[in-house]
């Protein structure tokens, strides 16, 4: 698990700081200030392995000189107790290599700080910590004026007051984890950072500052204090006493995007967490004899796999929620009342398939729990929207919901089904508003990408409230972000109906394709498309980008009126994809006149024709997280846009910011899109679930490029796409039961850990039967049936198969936390 850190604070006067001390400090450099007629010499200083200045446009090239950066810092703020730079050091994954922790940063600081017009004095730190392990991060020491361009003596302007803002901050808080968390996927590796503070993440740990080694000096006489090493130690050492005191609190911070982990992942928080060696052994020791930790078995890699007590239960609620639903009966909607619904739906020319009308049937029974596993493009949004005119002709509410607010504006606009975000639902729900009843159907769709925890609250309160859910989804598809494969194992548990019927794709041989994608044969799906002349390959990525915009380009000029995406993995790749899409749109004449305007992601050009993407739900515009349109008009004012669904939108640049170019997106926004045609760049960091969303959102076909730099041949490129990154469940360790295929699939294996499991799980008051037993080591002679050691071995099997652990029988109350 990698760590998050960042944190910014000011260096001023106030607090006795000179900028040129500090900058002297963090780049580990010999400078000489002016200000103070003295030298800061911390040239001995190691770690530093990058230090550069970074300017914007129109900045004076002396300025890359950091002394003389500083001292003209220094000599324009004249107040004794001025502002003279904003610091913001963050941590870097130490899962990364020196170079791509130093490309990470660079990029970051361009796009965040440099972008904006800031001057960004950018230091890397690569630090060993006590115990060995690296410590990376990154110091970014930034100007806090506009620099004048008209003619100041040293160039510098009024102070921007927006930069210090704290909805900015928060914005690079967000960012820092975006881009981290992209770049480690396309380096394919296993690890992701989480921006929200502990305190909204409900970990009882205090944030930590992310430093190398002790610093030995100080900053110049009474400048300013550098013992960071210190206040972090001191904050490490705070929370490896709480995590001595309570090893749950390890637990469950580990625990919030995985259902299990492994002693790697423990050894990495605990190293976090604690100060020094023993601290961190015996925090290591605190976590492994913790109540609350569960031995599950091994994974496919032979790794030794945990979970917690939280996580068992809140599986068993799950599942115990869906049991209730799946027995539960209700009148089913009459037959009447469906066949009208199928032969309106007829008058508007969709007829249902045979897949199509027997998932009808299902989702219109008597029960309260429906399940729909659709391939993608099988036309599960249809068939909701005739369910829908069927329940409603019954009597009943229909609502809708899904993870994302694009998703839910799909599933509304493809069904008629009013839809909201399930946060957005949860919300209303804890205000006491807009709660379900005995006569709702609610209806979540791409219920695959819902974690653990989150749809068993949804679950849970629609089994208190009586009400029907239908859960809609492709467990192959984007994994959830959270804890767990909640819909894949209920799915397994109490089945459902299947649309494997790909409707989407035109042509026989690309519905093949998207079927062998869906069933994990992901290298016979792209053998097809290079068999049909859809597979480009490139010297290198950039050349791959630029064949696909040649390509782009000329399919919008023949089919100007056939919708198209560019997709791809990350969102760095997105922004470049976007600016060489504008180039040929700007080089063809179908541009209007070009205004710069800062937006939520930095300064950008914008012009009548661009294609734009909103990046965040706004009720009152009608917008979702992914909504397109073409701008209409643009100033550095205000814009108006006709969003793809024919809407005219229109905002003053002020109120609502968070819009981007629209040419390309992340492949995890285009869950559940369908377009005419799409154009994929791959990626090292795509995947089995990724390449199957990106290569099956099309009608007419797809083009998929690649670089030789990326991906040696084609054989390479298929291994990649064909990873299987399923998140697992805390039940898939169990011997029996429904789950054991997938087990077995994914080459888990198990130790006997019956009792242990019984004895954590089991309330008190049923621990005492076993008291006084003893085990078979204990007990001469115990190979008969009916012996003593047998005769322990079946209750505490018959015990644990009835706390429904495997999910059979019936559960008794775990304690709720």
């Amino acid at each position: 698990m990698a760590i998050y850190h960042l944190h910014v604070k000011i260096i001023g006067r106030k607090s006795g700081s000179s900028a040129v001390a500090s900058a002297a400090y963090r780049s580990g450099s010999r400078l000489r200030d002016e200000r103070l007629e003295r030298s800061h010499d911390f040239s001995a200083k190691r770690g530093v392995v990058h230090s550069e200045v970074m300017l914007p446009e129109n900045a004076p090239e002396a300025w890359s000189d950091r002394e003389r950066l500083w001292n003209d810092v220094e000599a324009f703020e004249v107040r004794k107790d001025a502002q003279l730079a904003r610091e913001v050091e963050f941590a870097i994954p130490r899962e990364m290599t020196q170079a791509q922790g130093i490309e990470l940063a660079r990029d970051f600081a361009q796009s965040e700080f440099v972008d904006r017009g800031m001057i960004a004095d950018l230091n890397v730190h690569w630090d060993m910590g006590e115990d060995g392990m690296p410590k990376p991060h990154a110091h970014v020491m930034l100007t806090m004026r506009q620099i004048n361009v008209n003619g100041d003596e040293n160039g510098f302007g009024l102070k921007v007051r927006d930069w210090n803002r704290t909805e900015m901050v928060e914005r690079w808080r967000e960012r820092w984890a975006e881009l981290a968390n992209e770049r480690l996927a396309e380096l394919d590796i296993d690890a992701r950072i989480d921006h929200r503070s502990f305190e909204a993440q409900g970990i009882a740990l205090e944030p930590q500052s992310q430093i190398g080694a002790s610093a030995q000096r100080i900053e110049g006489e009474g400048v300013e204090a550098a013992d960071r090493a210190e206040m972090h130690r001191e904050i490490a050492r705070g929370n490896g006493e709480r995590i001595l005191a309570d090893p749950s609190i390890a637990l469950d911070a580990i625990t919030h995007q995985q259902s299990t982990f492994t002693p790697r992942d423990m050894a990495k928080f605990a190293h976090r967490h604690s100060d020094g060696i023993d601290q961190f052994n015996a925090a290591m020791g605190a976590m492994r004899s913790a109540p609350d930790l569960v031995e599950l078995g091994q994974d496919g890699r032979g790794e030794d796999r945990f979970t917690t007590r939280d996580m068992i239960e809140a599986e068993q609620r799950l599942h115990r929620a869906a049991e209730l639903m799946a027995e539960r009966e209700r009148p089913a909607v009459e037959d009447a009342d469906r066949e009208a619904a199928l032969a309106r739906s007829e008058q508007r020319g969709l007829v249902l398939s045979g897949e199509q009308a027997d998932a009808l049937v299902h989702v219109t029974d008597g029960r309260d729990l429906g399940i729909v596993v659709g391939h993608a493009g099988t036309g599960k949004s249809a068939m909701l929207g005739v369910a829908r005119e069927a329940w409603e002709a019954a009597g009943y509410d229909v609502r809708g919901a899904a993870l994302s607010g694009i998703a839910a504006e799909n599933l509304e606009s493809g069904s008629g089904i009013s839809s909201r975000t399930i946060a957005s639902m949860e919300h209303g729900w804890g205000q006491g508003r807009d709660l379900l009843s005995a006569r709702d159907v609610l209806v979540i769709d791409e219920a695959g990408m819902v974690g653990t925890r989150q749809l068993e609250r949804v679950l849970s309160h629609a089994a208190e409230a009586g009400a029907k859910v239908v859960l809609v989804g492709d467990p192959q598809q984007l994994q959830a972000i959270e804890a767990g494969a909640a819909f894949r194992s209920i799915h397994e548990r109490h089945g459902g109906v299947e649309i494997g019927e790909v409707r989407r794709q035109r042509e026989d041989w690309q519905r093949d394709a998207t079927r062998a994608l869906a069933t994990g044969k992901t290298g016979a799906a792209i053998q097809a498309y290079d068999k049909n002349g859809m597979v480009h390959a490139a010297p290198t990525r950039e050349d791959a980008r630029k064949t696909l915009i040649d390509r782009w380009d000329r399919d919008r000029q023949a089919s100007p009126d056939r919708s198209r995406i560019i997709l791809t993995h990350t969102n760095d790749e997105v922004r470049a994809l976007n600016e060489g899409a504008r180039e040929w749109m700007r080089a063809a004449g179908d541009l209007g006149e070009d205004v710069r305007v800062t937006v939520e992601r930095g300064a950008r050009s914008f012009a009548t024709g661009d294609l734009v993407m909103f990046l965040q739900n706004e009720r009152s515009l009608g917008v979702k997280n992914g909504t397109l349109g073409t701008i209409e008009h643009v100033s550095q004012q205000s814009m108006s846009v006709r969003t793809d669904d024919g809407r005219n939108v229109s905002f003053d640049l002020k109120d609502y910011n968070r819009i981007d170019h629209g040419y390309a997106a992340t492949i995890h926004k285009a869950q559940g899109m369908t377009v005419d045609r799409t154009h994929v760049l791959a990626t090292p960091g795509m995947d089995a679930h990724s390449s199957y969303v990106a290569l099956s959102r099309h009608r007419d076909g797809t083009d998929l490029h690649y670089g030789h730099n990326d991906f040696a041949g084609q054989d390479r490129l298929i291994r990649t796409l064909s990873r299987d990154r399923a998140k697992d469940m805390a039940s898939d360790y169990d011997r029996a039961g429904p789950v054991q295929g997938y087990a077995e699939r994914r080459g888990i294996t198990f130790r006997e850990r019956v009792a242990e499991i019984v004895q954590k799980l089991v309330p008190e008051k049923l621990r005492g039967m076993f008291d006084g037993l003893r085990s078979s080591e204990d007990v001469p002679g115990s190979d008969g049936e009916h012996s003593p050691h047998r005769r322990i071995e079946l209750r505490q099997e018959k015990l644990f198969h009835h706390i429904d652990f495997a999910g059979e029988g019936t559960a008794l109350p775990l304690p709720r936390r």
